[in-house]
């Protein structure tokens, strides 16, 4: 049977799967790999070390006998580059996306291009720094000139991870969409600060996620995907009616493939920014940690109820107790902006709480305070009917309970699937490996009534 192998590159996981033709998972490897620092003592990826787990993972799925291996694709984490000079080698360490950016080439480079609310509302990118990718070439470009000036492409990884099988620089659209400051979203194309500074050659020729290259034994090698534009794939080929996702984890991304209206300065304030999806098309996007709250906040909740740290995942949905809470104490339903800086619950005192579970349900309370706002940024103007909710909170009964109840208009559904950004990366070269037609059925819908 035919297969294809997927590399999913994550900050702290690195994975590796064999899907068959049915798109079941058929073989896995996985690695946790230590960091490194760059030349400042930052910590960063350990690209060596990156590179020698890949390509003996390669090695291994190439003996797996009983598949005929057909093609490979990559999906990875964002805002990384890796400069290559002619021969392929990287000159530099895989600078982390959260080291610090000096404020005063900052300023210089937004001084220089009209200011950081018009560049921002140009390229939908919010003003982040290192996560803004370009930023990351402007720097080099400006502090290390001699470096910059030996680099053939700058790649972002998962481009880097297909040109180590095919020894070909690619940019893929959703890499250099997704708020790199690279991109022109009102021209759709790159900016023009680019060509002044004479980045332009150093950005390796643009081709369609869709697309591969052949290699040896006529494996077919895609060019890769940004992970959060991969894990959309699998919704946006199985679904037609206009949806949100609600993607859960450290953060909670709430992506509209169907609102093309421009963004907003107000909306960028408010951590919107706009990506495009895998066909090119922008999508509209709001970001919330809320996933990182819930991580502190349990662990509050656990010391002061002196239980288990992981007690919530056996809290269930009580709707007495929502409605206890709300005749008590004060509840945020206004839909004010501000609530998105801080989550209420941080003022809350745990001693006026009789017990864990009430305690633990006002805290989702809270988190659902922030995420109708978050979630209604996007949503806005826009002809959604359906919101898919998928990661950890989906499994949590007292999120989705609530979200299905502050947007009685929508239909909610709790939605999973083994490993979304791998699927994503698979379903994109599909015609490349795959001789069957795409199932309707990769995902699993749990309807949440409210």
């Amino acid at each position: 049977m035919n297969a294809v192998a997927i590399f999913d590159i994550g900050k702290t996981n690195k994975k590796a799967f064999l899907f068959n033709e049915s798109y079941q998972i058929v073989w896995e490897n996985s690695v946790n790999l230590p960091e490194t620092t760059d030349e400042n003592g930052f910590p960063c990826e350990d690209i060596l070390a990156l590179k020698n787990w890949f390509l003996q993972c390669w090695e291994e799925m190439k003996l797996q006998t009983q598949y005929h291996l057909k093609a490979v694709n990559f999906s990875t984490y964002g805002a990384s580059f890796v400069y290559i000079d002619e021969e392929g080698n990287p000159l530099t360490p895989l600078y982390n996306y959260l080291r610090p950016y000096p404020e005063k080439l900052k300023n210089k480079f937004y001084s220089k291009n009209k200011g950081e609310e018009v560049f921002a509302v140009k390229t939908a990118s919010p003003v982040l720094g290192s996560l803004n990718s370009g930023m990351q070439i402007y720097r080099l470009k400006k502090e290390n000139p001699e470096v910059f000036d030996k680099v053939k492409y700058c790649l972002h990884l998962p481009q880097y991870m297909s040109f180590l099988l095919t020894q070909q620089g690619f940019t893929d659209i959703t890499s250099i969409g997704c708020h790199t400051n690279l991109w022109n979203f009102n021209k759709m194309k790159y900016h023009k600060w680019i060509e002044k500074q004479n980045i332009t050659e150093k950005l390796a020729p643009i081709h369609s996620s869709e697309d591969a290259v052949i290699i040896e034994n006529d494996i077919a090698v895609g060019i890769g995907l940004h992970d959060s534009s991969s894990a959309l794939i699998p919704y946006i080929i199985n679904f037609e009616d206009p949806f949100v996702l609600l993607s859960t984890g450290t953060w909670v991304i709430t992506m509209n493939p169907f609102n093309d209206k421009k963004l907003t300065f107000e909306e960028l304030q408010n951590d919107c920014l706009c990506f495009l999806q895998y066909k090119g098309k922008p999508v509209k996007a709001s970001r919330l940690f809320a996933g990182n709250e819930h991580e502190i906040q349990s662990l509050k909740l656990a010391k002061h109820f002196d239980v288990a740290v992981d007690s919530y995942k056996h809290v269930l949905y009580d709707k007495e107790i929502i409605t206890k809470l709300r005749a008590k104490f004060k509840q945020y339903t206004k839909g004010d902006s501000k609530i998105l800086k801080d989550c209420p619950f941080n003022k809350r005192d745990l001693s006026e709480f009789e017990n864990y579970d009430e305690a633990y349900h006002q805290l989702m309370l809270d988190l659902i305070a922030q995420q109708i706002v978050s979630t209604k940024l996007v949503i806005h103007n826009s002809p959604v009917k359906k919101i898919f909710v998928d990661g950890g909170f989906s499994k949590n009964s007292i999120y989705m309970n609530l979200l299905a109840e502050a947007f009685p208009e929508m239909e909610v559904y709790a939605a999973s699937m083994a490993q979304a950004s791998s699927l994503g990366a698979a379903l994109a070269i599909h015609k490349s490996w795959n001789t069957k037609p795409i199932q309707n059925d990769l995902i699993d819908l749990k309807f949440y009534k409210h």
